[in-house]
């Protein structure tokens, strides 16, 4: 679905719907509903080529053809969909909660619905309307174009983003240069004082790149960190808010709530900024500053000096912005140029050939004219590159020649913004169009968002942006698809968890400027504020984003657009849940995402959830992280409903039974496992993939959950063990043969191997399974006996979380290491281990996250070689154990192994039955083992007495250092 074909793409199924559903319809009305879905197939192959084609080249005629159909298409929608709404029997009580006369307030075509035979008549007045707008114009001059391929996120890209990083300046001449402007080196005065540096540049050369680079690699050397993005139009208090939370989490501060900063106006918010930093040493990097005043302000926050050698970084594209940020005379400015034209090669040819030197002859020429035209800027040679190499293959010459024809003059410091839209222009128009429909969607999040991938998906399947390839394949699966294609194209950026794998994106600014300007050219999506101002037309709106800017500005209640009737989707950030509407204003609402608004009880801006329950058509509905603390019972209304969120709510403690009557459910998500379903509810949720957060007491709903064949992620824990109830869930779990996640905890205290024990003897894993979370006593048995079955079904296995497990061997780590695609590991042994294991060279060859903890039972070594792609490792040491078995010199092969070592690395070194001078020994030795380590990682130590009756046990000598917790 493309933007200019408004809703058609969702129009056909729902129109194929009514034909072969029991709907009863006269043989006059089907016949009309036949036309009319050929007539709307063939409008929808030519909008797709008209959406094909940039705005600048497009015929003014072809252009008001589309517009005139795209308006005419929400129309039928909303015919149809209050039509189904009607049959299915769940139309809302006109008498109660503001409902009163809704049917009266829509159009005069909606009007007809209202009758029992209404279809009739509207269809018949909709064919009347497609005639009369296909008649002013030849409606059948353009074709179709083929559906894209299933593809993966390009594993090239993760090395593509580091390439980058480096180029645009981490290592080699640039990462000289501003590291001998930060002055970390040294002893002198002047590296204790403040300094202040600022990298400033025009867009798209990778400042905030540069700068996030150089903050992982120098903040272990400070007590506190922040990273903080400014943009456009910010909202100061919200700035010093962040600024004050990022510092609060690296500095371990034991406060574990910053709901204290809320009600603190910014004068206020200084004051304690300045109280917190008045005797740390700090880095702090603001990201992305445009105006003069603004940095005044802020830096009133950092105006003393501790003499402490704290650093602040600024990045910004106006020259007078980076003079205001470095006034002081040991402050200093960094110029970010364009790449060279060997480094700039060198990007571009990675992310078309994989290979930097292995440019064929034929694109030799092309390649440097192009190379060219991108002037070295990093942002334009990665989406250009992008466009290029599509698919992971190389488009052919004749398309790279069109390609250099379109771009222009160049990219140039004077002319940057004018040719990265042609840059993007190219890039965007080269996409088909269903991607260019979930690319625009992106432009309703705020700058800088952070956007979670699953959540994105899932309102592009409610939004009806996503639709079935094979039969019986998950939207979800197709969403994610879609979504792998937009990173492997460069229009969006990729960030990875700690295990290198992709949970979310976010849109460069330049990128998002784009997107919003072709929104607002198609009124896609508005774009509103406190201020009332808008980004699009206030008439025939189709979706909102509520976006509160300014938090200073007295809020403004929307009630000045007129078409709110046909509003669609709704998603609000907070604070602007204090501009909606009333839910009563709102007929066809299908998306209403209010995540981390306030809407608890203590909140000024609670939102009576009662409205909600009249939104019938909804299907998406996002409550995660409003602090609510009960749904209504009425929420068994929304039979339509597909996606409910409810994550992070601390005080949501039972969800009401009528839930599990909604028989279209895919996806709910409840927090902290306090849902407790009673006999028969589950087996309702035919649909469901993703089930989170549920407690299982009974063994009749242990037993239900085998009715659930569509369940791709399963997290629910028992409330109490028993064999009966773990024999019905085992069983069950042989039926979900679509598992791709599976976690299970428990609530009691009492320890039992028993699930672990049945679901080594009984169940089979799927080969796709990707996650197994287990926080439970578990034996590793059961993992021993289902590789020795068959190996391969453990073959996309990515995490393995195993929180108390009872023994550890030499086996379980060959087992374990040859598991090929696993790079997250999580193992606490709570029991006897063997006492020496050693990590071998030839296994753990995928591992980025290493966590094995054995206490104080073994000392754990690696081989030269082991774990080449760890970049975080964490393991124990039982210092007695060592020493007994002669290892005095508490050597374990991480001085000069482990070479992808970069972020940091944790060592819990059980000290019982050992003296304090040894102990000492021990962490002295071990500490300057991995400070020799090349790459500089972060090191924690911490000691772990465990004092045994007649032994000299080590005191409480530790680090002040937070304990890892399971991921």
């Amino acid at each position: 679905m493309d933007i200019v074909t408004g809703a058609i793409a969702k129009l056909i199924p729902k129109l194929g719907e009514l034909l072969v559903g029991e709907y009863k319809l006269h043989k006059g009305v089907r016949k009309n509903i036949e036309d009319l879905l050929k007539e709307l197939n063939t409008m929808n192959a030519a909008l797709i080529k008209i959406g094909e084609v940039p705005p600048d080249q497009l015929d003014s005629q072809d252009k008001l053809w589309g517009d005139e159909v795209r308006e005419l298409s929400y129309v039928i929608e909303d015919v149809v969909d209050k039509f189904l709404v009607r049959v299915h029997g769940i139309e809302p009580d006109d008498n109660t909660n503001g409902f009163k006369g809704l049917v009266k307030r829509t159009t005069k075509l909606l009007k007809k619905v209202v009758d029992k035979h209404g279809i009739a008549h509207a269809i018949k007045d909709i064919k009347k309307e497609l005639h009369e707008v296909a008649a002013r114009r030849d409606r059948n001059k353009f074709d179709g174009i083929a559906s894209t391929p299933t593809e993966a996120i390009d594993p090239r890209l993760h090395a593509l983003y580091i390439e980058a990083a480096e180029l645009v300046g981490i290592y080699g001449k640039r990462d000289q240069a501003l590291m001998s402007l930060l002055s970390l080196e040294g002893d002198d005065a002047s590296t204790k004082k403040l300094k202040k540096v600022s990298i400033v540049g025009f867009g798209g050369l990778g400042k905030t790149t540069l700068a996030r680079a150089v903050y992982e690699k120098i903040k272990g050397d400070f007590g506190c960190h922040a990273f903080v993005p400014v943009g456009q139009n910010p909202d100061i208090k919200k700035v010093f808010r962040d600024i004050l939370i990022d510092l609060r989490k690296s500095n371990s501060d034991p406060s574990n709530s910053n709901s204290d900063l809320v009600i603190l106006d910014a004068t206020q918010l200084i004051d304690k900024l300045r109280e917190f930093l008045e005797n740390k040493r700090y880095l702090v990097i603001i990201d992305d500053i445009w105006d003069e005043k603004l940095w005044r302000y802020i830096n009133l926050a950092f105006s003393i000096n501790n003499n402490l050698g704290s650093r602040l970084i600024t990045t910004t594209r106006d020259f007078d912005v980076s003079k205001s940020c470095c006034s002081s005379a040991d402050d200093s400015i960094y110029h970010m140029k364009p790449l060279c034209t060997n480094d700039s090669r060198r990007l571009f040819y990675k992310r078309v050939f994989a290979d930097a030197s292995g440019c064929p002859s034929e694109f030799e020429q092309v390649s440097k004219d192009i190379l060219k035209k991108c002037g070295g800027v990093p942002l334009a040679i990665i989406t250009i590159a992008s466009a290029l190499a599509s698919g992971q293959q190389v488009k052919p010459k004749h398309e790279w020649d069109i390609l250099l024809q379109s771009l222009g003059s160049g990219v140039t410091k004077d002319n940057s913004l004018a040719e990265m839209r042609r840059i993007l222009s190219f890039s965007y128009y080269n996409l088909p169009s269903h991607l260019k429909t979930c690319l625009l969607y992106l432009c309703i999040y705020p700058e800088d968002s952070t956007i979670g991938r699953d959540r994105l998906i899932w309102k592009w399947v409610a939004e009806g942006f996503v639709h079935h390839g094979d039969q019986g394949t998950s939207l979800f699966l197709v969403g994610l698809n879609y979504f792998n294609q937009l990173i492997n194209r460069s229009m969006i950026q990729p960030i990875y968890d700690n295990a290198g794998q992709v949970y979310a994106c976010r849109v460069h600014d330049m990128v998002l400027d784009f997107i919003c300007n072709l929104s607002h050219e198609a009124k896609f999506v508005n774009l509103l504020d406190a201020t009332g101002n808008s980004t699009s037309s206030q008439s025939n709106v189709r979706r909102l984003s509520l976006q509160n800017k300014n938090e200073d500005h007295q809020a403004k209640p929307l009630t000045n657009i007129m078409s709110m009737s046909r509003v669609r989707s709704i998603t609000i950030f907070p604070p602007a849940v204090s501009i909606m509407p009333s839910l009563s204003m709102f007929e066809v609402l299908s998306v209403l995402d209010l995540s981390n608004c306030d809407l608890g009880q203590s909140s000024s801006l609670q939102l009576n959830l009662k409205g909600v329950v009249h939104l019938i058509h909804l299907r998406y509905l996002g409550l995660a992280g409003t602090q609510i603390s009960e749904l209504p019972t009425e929420i068994g209304n929304l039979q339509f409903l597909e996606v409910l969120d409810l994550g992070d709510n601390y005080e949501l403690d039972e969800l009401p039974s009528t839930l599990f009557k909604l028989r279209r459910l895919i996806y709910l998500n409840v927090y902290l496992f306090k849902v407790v379903p009673t006999p028969g509810v589950l087996q309702n949720l035919t649909c469901i993939e993703v089930l989170r957060g549920i407690l299982v007491s009974l063994n009749i709903i242990a037993q239900e959950l085998g009715n659930l064949a569509r369940l791709r992620e399963l997290s629910i824990r028992f409330k109490d063990g028993s064999l009966d109830l773990y024999e019905g869930f085992v069983n069950s779990l042989c039926n979900l043969h679509h598992i791709e996640c599976l976690s299970i905890g428990w609530n009691s205290e009492k320890t039992s191997f028993e699930l672990m024990d049945l679901l080594g003897e009984r169940w089979v894993p799927p080969v796709h399974l990707r996650e197994f979370v287990s926080r439970m006593p578990s034996q590793l048995s059961a993992l021993r006996g289902w590789t020795k079955r068959d190996p391969s079904h453990l073959s996309n296995l990515s995490k393995l979380i195993l929180s108390s497990v009872k023994e550890v061997q030499q086996e379980d780590v060959e087992i374990i290491g040859g598991l090929l695609s696993l790079r997250r590991l999580w193992i606490k042994s709570t029991h006897q281990t063997q006492r020496l294991l050693v990590i071998p060279t030839d296994g753990f060859r995928c591992m980025v996250e290493f966590y094995l903890n054995c206490g104080l039972a073994a000392q754990i070594m690696f081989e030269p070689g082991a774990l080449p792609r760890a970049e975080e490792v964490t393991f124990s040491l039982g210092v007695r154990v060592a020493k007994e078995d002669g290892n005095c010199g508490f050597e374990l092969g991480v001085q000069g192994n482990l070479l992808s070592l970069r972020r940091q690395v944790w060592v819990r070194m059980y000290c019982g039955g050992v003296r304090v001078g040894e102990a000492k020994k021990a962490e002295a030795a071990v500490r300057h083992a991995l400070e020799a380590h090349p790459n500089h990682p972060r090191i924690y130590i911490d000691m772990c007495p465990r004092i045994a009756e007649g032994t000299h046990a080590a005191p409480n000598y530790s680090r002040s250092t937070p304990i890892p917790v399971i991921p």
